[in-house]
């Protein structure tokens, strides 16, 4: 596994990256191996709102859609099984426009240490894997991995010029955030093909903040993915299917459930010096941006899940042995059953079009420069509540990422 998926998510068992960053790796003397890698990002943000209300421009020194990483892992072998942990912590470096770090109703508004990893590996003779712990969803997990904007900025939120927390890239952009997730997750052997499937910790309806009736989980949400990569002479080809079931019930005794779920696929094509991504998704009580944050059922009928579904397609281009440049498209929709003929209505579309320019400086520092126009029609749901229709935001982003 290259070094920089392991530092970039950890994530995702046998997806592999285009850059090398260095790592320390330590011998023990019983055997193990500890390895310490990481990254850290800053990026320069400009943000210049477009409402009704008038234009509002922000500039904020932040960490981009990544965060930065410091990871450790220790790997050993006992009894003929290849054991492992992995343990990876996501800080980001802004104050949400404070001096220092705030506090509101209990939660940092600023800079966070974001526990995002916590997982032991077990892996058997015929290369097959269990994964237990704190990771990356399987989910739509392959959108934001193939996502340029993940070296990037990408979009920041109509109106969250001055925001904490990490960039959204395209997450609400043209895919639902994953989210790291407590797991147990088995994967065949990395190869041509590769089957996961996972029992995760389920979610209530309309997050911690949210009066939604449907707060008992009873089983284990279901998340699985297969993805297959082949070869064409020099060109180079990937495509997966990843879906989402899960139930949610009311309270007893008079218990009524409501299931989610969600299904993704998409395909990337490496074509000599062009790559090409295509990718979309469907759903049905999830939400949108942020997966179960909220607005995942209806306020007039609430035993009906809101319909959601989005995509992007992305083209980048490799100029030269250190530069690629980059183009994007993606939207997100909400829909919501209000009449009384359970017609659907959009009431949710976030659109974005990003381009960039990532430039490998040397073997470990990457020079980004970024162009978003975000908008949205139809008044927005979710985190973004409150925006209204037609507004649009341009976000202009440079900085650095170092990987070790």
């Amino acid at each position: 596994m290259k070094r920089l998926t392991l530092l970039l998510l950890g994530l995702a068992l046998g997806v592999s990256a285009t850059a090398n960053a260095q790592g320390l790796t330590m011998q023990m003397s019983n055997g193990w191996t500890f390895t310490f890698a990481g990254n850290v990002n800053v990026f320069w943000v400009f943000s210049k709102e477009n409402t009704t209300a008038g234009d509002a421009t922000n500039s904020s020194i932040r960490t981009g859609l990544l965060p930065a990483f410091a990871t450790f892992e220790a790997k050993g072998k006992e009894a003929g099984l290849n054991l492992g942990i992995h343990i990876g912590f996501a800080p980001q470096i802004q104050n949400s426009g404070q001096a220092h770090d705030i506090f509101v109703g209990g939660i940092v508004a600023g800079a966070q240490i974001d526990m995002r990893q916590v997982y032991l590996t077990v892996g058997f003779k015929d290369g097959s894997q269990i994964l237990a712990g704190r990771e990356l969803s399987l989910f739509g997990r392959q959108a934001i991995l193939n996502d340029m904007t993940l070296f990037g900025v990408g979009a920041v939120g109509i109106g969250g010029g001055q925001g904490g927390g990490t960039t959204l890239g395209r997450i609400g952009y043209g895919y639902l955030y994953p989210n790291f997730n407590a797991q147990v997750t088995y994967s065949t052997k990395p190869g041509e093909a590769q089957v996961s499937v996972g029992i995760f910790q389920p979610s209530i309806l309309g997050g911690i903040f949210a009066a939604s009736p449907y707060t008992f989980t009873k089983v284990p949400r279901l998340e699985a993915e297969f993805t297959y990569k082949g070869k064409s002479g020099k060109n180079n080809y990937m495509f997966w299917v990843d879906g989402l079931w899960q139930t949610t019930s009311t309270a007893p005794p008079a218990s009524t459930s409501i299931s989610s779920f969600g299904a993704a696929a998409g395909v990337k094509g490496d074509l000599s010096d062009l790559s090409v991504v295509v990718t979309g998704y469907i759903g049905k009580a999830l939400g949108t941006t942020f997966i179960f944050s909220g607005d995942e059922i209806g306020t007039l009928d609430p035993t009906k899940g809101h319909k959601s579904d989005g995509g992007y397609v992305q083209l980048t281009y490799k100029i030269g042995p250190k530069t690629t440049v980059g183009g994007s498209w993606g939207f997100s929709r909400l829909k919501h059953s209000t009449d009384a003929d359970g017609d659907e209505n959009v009431t949710s579309n976030l659109y974005s079009y990003t381009v960039g320019i990532y430039h490998q400086w040397t073997r470990s520092l990457k020079f980004v420069l970024e162009g978003t126009q975000e908008g949205t029609t139809g008044e927005s749901e979710g985190i973004f509540a409150g925006t209204p229709s037609g507004a649009k935001q341009t976000d202009v982003s440079a900085g650095f990422m170092l990987f070790f």
